[in-house]
């Protein structure tokens, strides 16, 4: 059944240039949505955040197989709502990274980003949202992560009979986690979310840490209006890439230069990814296996993220300052044991997916992690995927993955250890078991999760 749909979200499905040019974006929510736009009558709703996207914001921009609406913030609002409280605050605090002993710091500034910032930017969201529904009232409005907690409640103020739905990329924390903030804030976030008549989760643990935060928090018990739904990638699409042009040339150079074996680790720069703990673990590996000085690498390919927030920026310098301790200890001639990139190169993460023998995934927290699912799908070694147990993937992954508590960092060490000596029948089987679990459980499946949740949901309205 083809429905109207508002998508909500902070970063749209494209980027807007000066020049007017559209660039589709490389966001994980743009490419995990590409299916829906193209079987739902979709407005997407997202802010400008460019000189070109200001340019429009406030029109109807009609694209290939969807309508796109750009919300123009004040800046000074839109930086406090963004690099004040999403990131890090939010963020921080869905992925358990405050030293509490330390930070965070809820001071006047702080107040005031959260009042002139954050709120205001949801306000501001929300009248768009209005405005659509007065002309799309049968339309569901499909709400998306940790920028948004506030804009449902508004959003069911104006129009009380209308279907909202919003999905929660990030991990969901014990109600204690949200005691950082002030009650005023941290009541707010929870009511805004069930405002929702369905509030979407990767896994039973977020979904369940949400339930117990309601409860703890608000005295509410939402358990039906909640719903689990892993996502997912499509299978056929990086079947595809693995083959361009760009891909086959970036892997060209890995192999012309790669050991023996490879240890891959793509990610953003971000603290939550534990990049320095990863190559704490790998220096740890490299201490009791010195037979394989010179025969092994890791190569880190790593997003720049966020670098206007400080806390970013610092984590950024502890990346490049550990990977240099590293080299400096073990560097033979012509070999050097952490390759570090720090740019925005899909296709050679692609072509990386394609030679490791173990990709290690130790993440603090993480509400899913595509890699783990996106590197097995493509990979030519029966490679090994080392994952934390506290990423979503996990929850779906790790009986056919070696699992580490991301702060064991000696742990992790043998991890790394125990993946390049496995046998090979087993490393193919478990390749296998990960590609087949990603291949039947591709994103179109998690996109029916949650239109079948909305079923039910408009099915129990016209009783």
């Amino acid at each position: 059944m083809r429905r109207k749909l508002i998508v909500v979200s902070n970063r749209g499905p494209v980027r807007v240039a000066r020049d007017g040019s559209v660039h589709r974006s490389s966001g994980g929510l743009a490419t995990a949505l590409r299916s829906l736009l193209q079987h739902q009558d979709v407005t997407w709703i997202a802010s400008a955040t460019t000189e070109g996207e200001r340019a429009l914001a406030g029109e109807t921009l009609q694209q290939e197989n969807y309508r796109l609406r750009l919300v123009a913030h004040d800046a000074q609002a839109y930086d406090w709502y963004y690099n004040v409280v999403a990131n890090p605050m939010l963020w921080f605090v869905q992925h358990s990274l405050w030293e509490l002993a330390y930070t965070p710091k809820v001071d006047a500034a702080f107040h005031r980003a959260w009042r002139d910032g954050y709120a205001a930017v949801n306000e501001g969201f929300a009248r768009v949202v209005l405005a659509e529904l007065e002309h799309e009232p049968e339309a569901a409005v499909f709400f998306h992560d940790y920028h948004l907690y506030l804009a449902p409640k508004l959003v069911r103020q104006g129009c009380p009979d209308s279907t909202l739905m919003h999905f929660v990329h990030v991990p969901w924390p014990q109600p204690d986690c949200w005691r950082v903030l002030p009650r005023a804030m941290r009541c707010a976030i929870h009511e805004g979310l069930i405002a929702n008549d369905v509030i979407g989760f990767h896994t039973e643990r977020w979904r369940s840490n949400f339930l117990y935060s309601t409860r703890e928090l608000l005295g509410e018990d939402v358990t039906q209006k909640t719903v689990t739904a892993p996502i997912s990638v499509n299978p056929a699409e990086f079947a595809e890439l693995a083959q361009s042009d760009p891909v086959l040339a970036a892997e060209r150079e890995i192999v012309g230069k790669r050991p023996e074996k490879l240890v891959v680790r793509v990610d953003r720069t971000d603290p939550s990814k534990n990049i320095v703990r990863g190559f704490r673990a790998f220096e740890l590996y490299l201490d009791a296996h010195p037979e394989m000085h010179r025969r092994v690498r890791m190569l880190a390919l790593l997003d720049p993220s966020r670098q206007d927030i400080p806390e970013y920026a610092e984590y950024l310098g502890a990346i490049e300052r550990e990977s240099r301790r590293v080299n400096d200890r073990f560097q033979q001639d012509d070999w050097t044991p952490i390759e570090l990139r720090i740019e925005d190169d899909f296709p050679r993460s692609v072509a990386a997916y394609k030679q490791f023998d173990v990709l290690l995934v130790n993440a603090i927290f993480d509400g899913m992690n595509l890699v783990a699912k996106e590197a097995p799908l493509v990979n030519a070694r029966d490679g090994v995927v080392v994952l934390s147990e506290n990423t979503g993937a996990h929850a779906e992954l790790g009986e056919w993955a070696l699992t580490v508590n991301p702060f064991d960092v000696e742990g992790q060490g043998e991890a790394i250890h125990q993946a390049l000596t496995m046998d090979a029948g087993e490393r193919q089987r478990r390749l296998e078991a990960i590609r087949t679990h990603v291949r039947t459980h591709d994103v179109n499946e998690w996109l029916d999760l949650q239109l079948a949740a909305l079923n039910r949901v408009a099915t129990t309205a016209r009783r």
